[in-house]
C-alpha cells in the first residue's frame, strides 16, 4: 500500500486538506488523492479564538478530503501563518578547537544553536518554528557553498528565526489533535506554498511569494534560493469586502460578490467597482514596498512578485502589484500536478505540505528544513530534485 501524506492549511476563511500519495516514480507528480474545505470558524487574523468551533472545522474539512481518497487520515502536517508569526534575525560565533579546526555538521549545529540562544531576549513568549543560517563565515571569510570540512578557527553564522507567538502555536496544534490528528511537522505557511508556487530560478535570482488571505496578507522573499524574510500584514481580502460595503452601502453578502465578478446586471460601473478594489490592494502592495526597503531589497528582485491565495483572482492584482513594487509579476501556479487537477493557487499550502512530507522521507532522516529549501545543501537538493520545482 502505497504511503499517503497529509497537509492542513486553517485559514480564517477555510480549512483547506489535501491528502496525496507520491507517484509511481520520484519523477512523476504526486497524486492527490482527496482534499476537503470547510468554513472556518473559531479564527480570527490566523489565530484561534473559539477552540471548539476550530476544531470542528478542521474535523469536518479532514473528513471531506478522507472520505474522497478512502483513507483513514493519523498524521499531518500543519502550516502556520496568523499575526503571530515573524522573524527574529540573529548571528552567532563559536571556535572550531574542540573539532581539531574542522568545520562538521555537529559544529554546524552548535553555531544554529548559539545564534538561538543569543536571541532569547527577542524570543519572550515566541516558539522558534524554523532556524535558517542566511551565510557562514570561517574566520571572517564568507563560505560559499557548503562550509562542511573547511578549516580554521572560528566558524560564524547569521541566521533568520522564523517564530510563532507561543499560544498561537500550541491553540492550533490542540485543535488539530482535538479533530483526532497527529500532527506530524509545523511549517511557516509562507514557506509551505513556496515549496509548489515558486521555481529555484527564480528563489536563485530573488523574488517575493505574496499570499492575500482573507485577514492576512504574508509574504516570503527569496533570495540565493533561501528564504531571506517572512512577514504576516493584518489586512487581507475581507477588508477589500468591507470596504465595498461601506462604499456602496451593500450587505457584506452582496459586497463579496461584487468583489469576485459574479453579480450581473448591478447598477454600479465595473470602472468604479475596480476603482475601489484597486485602491485597497495599493494599500496592502504599499505595506510590502515598505518591508521589501527595510530589508534592503526594494526593486531588487528579479524574479519579481509572486502573488498566490483567495485574493490572487481579484480583478487586476497583478497589475496592482507590478505598479506598487516597479517589479515583475504574475499569478502564481502550482507545479508538478497531474494536469487534470482541479487544484489551485488556493491550495498551495496545503499541497506543499504533503511535498515537504515525501521530500524528508526521500531525503531521509535526519535532515532538517533548512537542509530541504536551503541553496547550501546540494546533497539533500539532489535527493529531492524532482520534488522541488
Amino acid at each position: 500500500m502505497r504511503k499517503v501524506y497529509t497537509g492542513i492549511d486553517i485559514g480564517t476563511y477555510h480549512v483547506k486538506v489535501v491528502i496525496a500519495a507520491a507517484g509511481e516514480s520520484p519523477e512523476l507528480p504526486m497524486q492527490i488523492l482527496g482534499t476537503g474545505t470547510s468554513n472556518s470558524k473559531g479564527m480570527r487574523h490566523g489565530y484561534i479564538i473559539d477552540s471548539r468551533e476550530a476544531t470542528k472545522s478542521i474535523r469536518e474539512a479532514l473528513h471531506r478530503a478522507a472520505s474522497q481518497a478512502k483513507v483513514r487520515v493519523r498524521r499531518a502536517r500543519i502550516a502556520l501563518g496568523g499575526v503571530g508569526l515573524d522573524e527574529v534575525r540573529s548571528s552567532a560565533d563559536i571556535t572550531l578547537t574542540a573539532s581539531g579546526g574542522i568545520v562538521t555538521d555537529r559544529e554546524i549545529e552548535r553555531a544554529l544553536r548559539e545564534s538561538e540562544k543569543r536571541a532569547s531576549s527577542k524570543l519572550t513568549n515566541r516558539t522558534i518554528l524554523h532556524a535558517i543560517p542566511l551565510e557562514f563565515r570561517v574566520d571572517g571569510t564568507k563560505v560559499l557553498g557548503k562550509p562542511q570540512g573547511l578549516q580554521g578557527t572560528k566558524l560564524s553564522v547569521d541566521t533568520i528565526l522564523i517564530t510563532i507567538l507561543t499560544h498561537h502555536h500550541d491553540d492550533l496544534v490542540e485543535a488539530v489533535e482535538n479533530a483526532g490528528v497527529e500532527v506530524d511537522g509545523i511549517m511557516a505557511a509562507p514557506l509551505a506554498a513556496s515549496l509548489v508556487t515558486l521555481t529555484k530560478a527564480q528563489k536563485t535570482a530573488g523574488v517575493v511569494l505574496a499570499n492575500i488571505g482573507s485577514e492576512t496578507f504574508s509574504i516570503a522573499v527569496f533570495e540565493n534560493d533561501v528564504p531571506v524574510s517572512i512577514k504576516v500584514f493584518p489586512v487581507g481580502s475581507s477588508d477589500i469586502t468591507n470596504t465595498i460595503a461601506l462604499s456602496l452601502r451593500i450587505t457584506l453578502p452582496e459586497a463579496e460578490q461584487m468583489k469576485r465578478g459574479a453579480v450581473t446586471g448591478s447598477d454600479v460601473p465595473p470602472k468604479q467597482m475596480l476603482g475601489i478594489v484597486s485602491t485597497r490592494l495599493k494599500d496592502m502592495f504599499a505595506l510590502v514596498n515598505a518591508h521589501l526597503k527595510e530589508i534592503g531589497r526594494l526593486r531588487l528582485l528579479p524574479a519579481g512578485v509572486v502573488i498566490t491565495g483567495g485574493g490572487s483572482g481579484l480583478s487586476g492584482v497583478s497589475d496592482v502589484a507590478r505598479m506598487i513594487l516597479k517589479l515583475p509579476s504574475q499569478i502564481s501556479q502550482i507545479g508538478y500536478l497531474p494536469r487534470s487537477s482541479s487544484v489551485d493557487a488556493t491550495w498551495a499550502v496545503a499541497y506543499g505540505l504533503c511535498r515537504w512530507a515525501y521530500a524528508e522521507e526521500v531525503a531521509g532522516e535526519g535532515h532538517t528544513l533548512s537542509e530541504i529549501i536551503g541553496n547550501a545543501w546540494d546533497s539533500v537538493k539532489q535527493a529531492v530534485r524532482s520534488l522541488l520545482p
